[in-house]
């Protein structure tokens, strides 16, 4: 069964990495404990910032997790898996989306 592993977010305009989910073809796939862990880290690393414009941008992105089956899925699919694999702990924020808070 599919579960989520971690949280993720996928910086479309960032160099290609050669190891990404299998669903990803381009930019870069990070992930992490909670979504703004990675957002420090990108910033930490790159200089860049996760944000869509503006000076040290790191352009489009989508916030989401990575499984176990080793794909990217979005705050609305990760709310799917997780439901079906039983992880949900609570249900903090969004009924729409998942957020890491939901599971850990």
């Amino acid at each position: 069964m599919n579960k989520i592993l971690c949280a993720a977010i996928w910086y479309k305009e960032l160099k290609t990495a050669t190891y990404n989910p299998t669903n990803i073809n381009k930019g870069v796939v990070v992930g992490g404990y909670r979504h703004h862990d990675i957002i420090s880290s990108v910033l930490a690393l790159t200089g860049k910032r996760t944000v869509l414009k503006g000076k040290n941008s790191v352009g489009e992105y989508v916030q989401g997790f990575i499984t176990t089956d080793n794909l990217f899925v979005d705050r609305e699919e990760g709310l799917k898996i997780a439901t079906e694999a039983n992880q949900i702990i609570a249900k903090l924020y969004s009924r729409n989306a998942l957020y890491s808070e939901d599971l850990y």
